[in-house]
């Protein structure tokens, strides 16, 4: 079953084709309409905004913080009891140097705010750190699907493998559209997670 979405759409596997579509060209529009510059780096109201550009077109709760527990595979993201203080200290943490930046990826990663759309939306959060920071950005043409993957799932217990990654995959062309479309176009997603009602937690 599809998630519950505003395009009325019942089938998975065309919502996805939807959600890919659409959420690609208002990311589009977020850089060329120069809404990315507004937004202050690092800040959870950043990471909503982006959000709520992205799938306000397909779900109710774009923007919104879930209220449901989810996982993937066998790892719980952080319980929803825990979520806004979680989320308040991630904001806080510092953003200073590349591991500070990759250190809080990994933490909102976990914390994994939205029911869906976390993975876009936080590598395009992630991005607007770096550059405001570091003056460089990923380009996500350099990261393979698969390591990248793997390096996140490893990320809570160790974060070292992520960090190489990303920083082999890093870019000083930091306003370069073609740069920004190759983030959009490789669609490193988190997908199959599993909800829980507060009580089976």
């Amino acid at each position: 079953m599809a998630l519950e979405n505003k395009l009325g759409i019942t089938s998975s596997a065309e919502l996805t084709r939807e959600e890919e579509r659409i959420s690609k060209k208002k990311a589009v529009e977020l850089f060329e309409n120069g809404i990315l510059d507004e937004l202050k780096p690092g800040t959870f109201s950043a990471l909503k905004s982006i959000h709520k550009y992205l799938f306000d077109e397909i779900y109710d709760f774009a923007g919104e913080i879930r209220t449901l527990n989810i996982s993937k595979g066998s790892f719980r993201f952080a319980p929803v009891m825990y979520l806004h203080a979680a989320l308040q200290n991630i904001e806080n943490m510092p953003q200073s140097t590349f591991d500070d930046i990759v250190e809080k990826y990994v933490e909102m990663n976990i914390a994994h705010p939205f029911r869906e759309g976390n993975g876009r939306s936080t590598r395009i959060w992630l991005d607007l750190i770096f550059k405001k920071e570091l003056k460089k950005v990923v380009d996500w043409s350099k990261v393979d699907k698969e390591d990248y993957l793997l390096a996140m799932e490893r990320s809570p217990i160790k974060d070292t493998e992520i960090k190489h990654i990303l920083k082999n995959a890093l870019t000083g062309d930091i306003n370069s559209r073609e740069v920004y479309m190759k983030g959009i176009d490789h669609s490193y997603y988190y997908e199959g997670y599993t909800t829980f009602k507060a009580e089976e937690l």
